[in-house]
């Protein structure tokens, strides 16, 4: 016999055990996401803090990661979803040469904001050990959860805190 628990249970059992898999998720301990101003692709200026309100989610990515170029796709998707829901996500490119992630983000279709990191100047203050590198920022502009690398499936354990932290 399958033993039955509330749905709230189960969410948090899915929760705890996507987490587990991932291998790659921490909760940060609360600490003011370091403010940041990097150029999108557009040629604006785009600031970090000017985004508190609002869920935040950023992903540092390169075109010579094969796992960032399958994940933006499933962001895009996240995005569109969610972005009329008090959330965001910016792209954070480190290519040298910036033309190549012009070039990707408009080949997958990317609708949300792409910054460039070129000088890696950004993502040297986030320590980055990996790419891509994920980290989803609080209303307050706490970071809450860090992603390190992707694996197929992470995208539910995305979503699920994007959630959690629309609803707070």
């Amino acid at each position: 016999m399958t033993p039955t628990f509330p749905h709230s249970v189960r969410r948090l059992l899915t929760g705890v055990l996507l987490a587990t898999l991932a291998g790659v998720c921490a909760a940060a301990p609360a600490a003011t996401a370091p403010d940041f101003t990097l150029r999108t692709t557009d040629g604006k200026n785009l600031r970090l803090a000017e985004q508190r309100g609002r869920v935040v989610l950023v992903n540092f990515w390169a075109t010579w990661c094969a796992p960032c170029r399958q994940e933006m796709p499933l962001l895009n998707q996240l995005y569109q979803k969610y972005q009329g829901s008090g959330f965001t996500l910016l792209g954070v490119n480190v290519d040298e040469d910036s033309r190549n992630a012009i070039n990707v983000a408009t080949k997958l279709g990317v609708s949300f904001p792409v910054l460039l990191d070129a000088d890696k100047a950004v993502s040297k203050r986030y320590d980055l050990s990996s790419m891509p590198s994920t980290l989803l920022i609080d209303r307050d502009g706490k970071v809450r959860y860090v992603h390190r690398g992707y694996q197929a499936g992470f995208e539910a354990l995305y979503e699920q805190q994007i959630r959690e932290l629309l609803k707070e």
